[in-house]
């Protein structure tokens, strides 16, 4: 196993611990992932959710594994990482426009409140993500 990714707490403990509101909004974006890609395998790593992994090298020769979708409660917002890059754009600033409410960078989304964004366009920009490319 991976030394990055935790073998001591389950993605279920990581969302137990959290308190609610946050608690309920990433169990539910966790099922969204979990039925988006199924194929990607939830684990915690570096203190947040983890779906799949892949391996990057830079051109600098540094190489490693990362989680394709990651999912992290934050003190200002939830971030979910999309780390699928296609022409050289990140997959998530695609979805900028669909997803106003929602502060995108180029891997990263970040929503204050759940109800805010639309859960569709969400489904729709895991089950992207998760088919690759993969940001190097």
């Amino acid at each position: 196993m991976m030394r990055w990714i935790s073998t001591t707490v389950t993605p279920e403990q990581y969302i137990a611990q959290l308190e609610e509101p946050r608690r309920g909004s990433i169990w539910r974006l966790h099922e969204l992932i979990r039925k988006a890609a199924p194929e990607l395998e939830p684990h915690v790593v570096s203190g947040m959710l983890g779906y799949g992994t892949y391996h990057y090298v830079y051109a600098s020769g540094r190489e490693g594994d990362w989680p394709i979708l990651a999912l992290a409660s934050r003190k200002a917002a939830i971030s979910l990482y999309a780390c699928a890059a296609v022409d050289g754009r990140y997959v998530a600033e695609d979805f900028r426009d669909r997803l106003p409410k929602a502060d995108i960078g180029k891997s990263c989304v970040r929503i204050k409140k759940l109800e805010d964004v639309d859960l569709d366009v969400l489904d729709e920009l895991v089950r992207r993500a998760a088919q690759g490319p993969y940001a190097q």
